[in-house]
């Protein structure tokens, strides 16, 4: 595809510094970028290595102070989240093609069901009855629909992916390969000899505009739902139980696993391998450290890192103590024999 400068910077509501005729054919990285390429200046590191990069434009951000700008002489786009900017660009260049109306012979289809115009269906897909696909719904190979599932327009899974009976996918929801959704909550009744398995005739409830990563673990709600709000953003490994409600927009990264009946506000970040408790609210844009434990509830707005969490200013000064601990006993140990050998000089 070819198109102008000035026609870019349209598109990502940004101004022009330079040829706003000059033809771009693509968007790449900083380092790959050929002279028909627009690339984007991330940070001020990047001004840099201005040199070493081929690309014939940048996407630049609109604060970047005067100093810096003159070192970039190639045509730039300023816009105010250069990120977010050169992601539409990405998204202008390199969009998916339209989806054909195709059904492949080796896919089991069940009674009673809908599905929208197009839809393209791979081989080895199992539909069970009475399930409603929108239209554009990409579904590609071995993957297994559920009873009465709904999932809504313009979905994109992978696959491998398992959606179980009654669970409802909003629109525009792309799931990866792997992923389960709708398997049964970890839930056992113990009567001192056996644990009893506990029925969980509930579902899960994604909206709009959800990602969910590779190999996902979504429960379905003993009752109710577990509910993926609008938005939200998994990274791959990540285990949701039972009943578990995660706010709009929020992020969460690789391996993290929240316990039952759990609510997460919205915005929130859960990094790497953090862990949260059953019960429990974690407040809008809180933000959760990597491999933090979360035993009680986070007020909104606040970062919490360790195990078990505390504010993240007193998590690090604990850290920086934890290198100097040696130092810190060794010297205890000298005081106690001085002391020792001044209350022996004293009696």
């Amino acid at each position: 595809m070819e198109t102008t400068l000035g026609q870019l910077a349209g598109i990502v509501n940004g101004i022009v510094t330079g040829n706003s005729d000059k033809r771009i054919t693509g968007a790449s990285s900083f380092e790959n970028a050929t002279e028909t390429d627009i690339t984007y200046v991330a940070d001020i590191k990047y001004l840099k290595m201005i040199n070493q990069t081929k690309a014939g434009a940048y996407v630049i951000s609109k604060t970047l102070p005067e100093q810096f700008r003159k070192t970039i002489h190639q045509d730039t786009i300023a816009v105010d989240l250069p990120q977010v900017a050169f992601t539409k660009l990405l998204q202008f260049f390199y969009s998916e093609p339209e989806i054909k109306h195709t059904i492949h012979p080796q896919s089991c289809i069940g009674n009673h069901c809908h599905i929208g115009y197009p839809a393209s269906i791979g081989p080895y897909v199992v539909i069970q009855d009475e399930v409603v696909l929108g239209d554009r719904v990409h579904l590609m190979g071995n993957i297994y629909i559920g009873h009465g599932v709904s999932i809504g327009n313009d979905v994109k899974i992978y696959p491998n992916v398992t959606i179980l009976d009654q669970c409802v996918i909003g629109n525009r929801v792309i799931i990866h390969s792997g992923t389960v959704i709708g398997s049964d909550g970890f839930g056992f009744a113990p009567d001192g000899s056996m644990y009893h398995k506990i029925i969980h005739r509930g579902n899960v409830q994604i909206d709009d505009d959800v990602e969910i990563g590779a190999s996902n673990t979504i429960d379905r709600a003993t009752f109710g739902r577990t509910w993926i709000q609008r938005g939200v953003k998994t990274d791959n490994l990540v285990h949701i139980a039972h009943n578990v409600t995660i706010g709009e927009h929020s992020i969460l990264v690789a391996q993290v696993g929240i316990a039952g009946s759990t609510t997460i506000g919205k915005h929130v970040i859960l990094a790497g391998q953090a862990g949260v408790s059953g019960h429990l609210h974690i407040g809008d844009r809180a933000i959760i450290g990597p491999k933090a434990g979360i035993t009680h509830s986070v007020d909104p707005n606040q970062i919490m890192s360790g195990t078990p969490e505390m504010p993240h200013r007193e998590w690090l000064k604990i850290q920086r103590i934890l290198t100097r601990l040696p130092d810190i006993r060794t010297k205890l140990l000298q005081l106690e024999k001085r002391l020792d050998s001044i209350e022996k000089k004293g009696e």
